[in-house]
């Protein structure tokens, strides 16, 4: 039997952790400061730590810090937060490179290493396939990243607007705000772009043209785009613009060509809606030509401004070479492409089987796609124009090789269902999305039909939480050849 000691020591514990439940929530609320290490990255670049068993996503931590952290929208088990005091940095923190990265929305993650960038994308790679696809132990390669992790954008498109003074601005906005921070140069942008960034704002200004206000939908220019090929140097500059009427554009389009060797197109792109979406469906070519040249996988492609081809050319190309290693083309494959575009991974990939046949939503990127092929004397690709879940189950083909490069959201279900119908012998599924990517590879190797041989992630987006991932799979009983 317990003596009277005994019982009274035995409660002490309960009332301990009542009053530490209490004290916790008092302190788990808006604006309070609580001190948390940071255990991991999220998917949006935000640290994540723990504080009384309840995790804390804070911006601008990595792992491996200790730090005072702002508790700004509270919620009964997570919360955000704001770095308020570094007490401990990570050894993985570095000084960021750029002097505006603790403002600009650009880049998430400017202070953290290259090499645990690296880690921290694989890590994501891992856990929403572990999560998410139910696998276990997934083979996952280290980061592709051929090139370096600055300078490497060849396309960027800034905001425009007036500071208060009247000045015209251009840049990306600050974290979590519509404020801008005005730039004149980037380092993550190929540094043969900053002249331009610089000048063309100072342009803007002497011309006085309207700038645009999204909240009276009023003014001109909305957005400045600029678009380099990064093996021929060749340069676009295009603005965006709500209605193409903007006095002597003619005359500066000139000037800018004159002032620029190597800029070779001005465009306008009309966009007169109210929308968040950058580019309109107009472009206008106003002087010299309407798409630049880049040399891509010992092909030459046209790029105009608003077609979609990846921005870090050098990566791209790495990934694609993973694509064509494990493939092991021999020449008399047919293969399908879904979610084609302009053709960047269908044309070299056609040099190297029998048929190709490429399917594509929008015309305008067929018709580049087309142009692209007979450009490099490409003539073994059928082009459809129509979305994948409608083309893909009337071709009445059998590919041994199906490649998938779906947007963020993912395939739809008639795309997985159409998949187990064709039965190709293998499946190459390019993502931009972790997360939709470990569903879909769930639903296609759920079944036992196909298995998923290994993942390899690349760099797309370096000073970014993004990142991109080819998933090789093959039918089971089915040998490679």
């Amino acid at each position: 039997m317990a003596s009277s000691d005994d019982a009274v020591d035995s409660t002490e514990p309960l009332v301990a952790d009542e009053d530490c439940d209490k004290q916790t929530d008092d302190r788990w609320q808006q604006g309070q400061l609580v001190e948390v290490v940071i255990s991991d990255l999220s998917e949006d670049g935000s640290g994540v730590g723990r504080f009384e068993q309840r995790v804390v996503f804070v911006p601008d931590t990595v792992t491996g810090d200790r730090a005072i952290v702002r508790l700004v929208r509270v919620k009964p088990q997570y919360a955000q937060g704001k770095l308020h005091q570094l007490l401990e940095p990570s050894p993985h923190r570095i000084r960021p490179r750029c002097i505006v990265a603790d403002k600009c929305g650009g880049c998430q993650w400017q202070h953290v290493s290259d090499d645990y960038q690296q880690t921290a994308k694989r890590n994501l790679v891992i856990q929403a396939l572990e999560r998410i696809g139910g696998f276990s132990q997934p083979t996952v390669n280290p980061v592709l990243n051929v090139a370096s992790t600055l300078g490497y954008r060849n396309k960027v498109t800034f905001p425009v607007a007036r500071s208060q003074t009247g000045q015209v601005q251009a840049g990306y906005y600050q974290k979590g705000s519509h404020q801008l921070i005005n730039l004149n140069q980037c380092p993550i942008q190929d540094p043969r772009l900053n002249p331009l960034l610089a000048e063309v704002k100072q342009d803007i200004q002497t011309r006085g043209w309207g700038i645009y206000d999204e909240t009276k939908h009023r003014g001109k220019i909305r957005h400045l785009a600029l678009r380099i090929g990064r093996r021929t140097g060749e340069m676009l500059l295009t603005l965006i613009v709500k209605d193409a009427n903007l006095a002597g554009i003619e005359e500066q389009a000139q000037a800018w060509l004159e002032r620029y060797a190597t800029l070779v197109g001005v465009s306008l792109n009309i966009n007169g809606d109210r929308t968040n979406a950058i580019f309109g469906s107009e472009t206008r070519c106003i002087a010299g030509q309407p798409y630049l040249h880049e040399e891509f996988a010992g092909l030459t492609f046209q790029i105009r401004p608003d077609t979609f081809f990846q921005v870090h050319t050098e990566n791209t190309e790495a990934l694609l070479q993973a694509i064509v290693d494990e493939l092991n083309l021999q020449g008399d494959e047919i293969l399908v492409d879904a979610y084609s575009g302009i053709g960047t991974l269908t044309l070299p990939l056609a040099k190297r089987v029998k048929q190709a046949i490429a399917l594509e939503i929008q015309p305008e990127a067929v018709e580049q796609a087309m142009l692209n092929a007979a450009l490099n004397q490409i003539e073994n690709v059928t082009f459809h124009t129509g979305a994948v879940e409608l083309v893909l189950p009337t071709l009445d083909i059998q590919p041994n090789v199906v490649l998938l490069d779906p947007p963020r959201k993912g395939c739809s279900k008639t795309v997985i269902d159409t998949l187990f119908q064709l039965q190709p012998d293998r499946i190459v599924y390019v993502s931009c999305n972790p997360a939709t990517l470990a569903r879909d590879l769930k639903r296609l190797c759920e079944s036992g039909s196909y298995q998923l041989v290994r993942v390899q992630p690349a760099d797309f987006f370096p000073q970014t939480s993004h990142i991109e991932c080819v998933a090789f799979l093959k039918m089971k009983g089915r040998e490679r050849p």
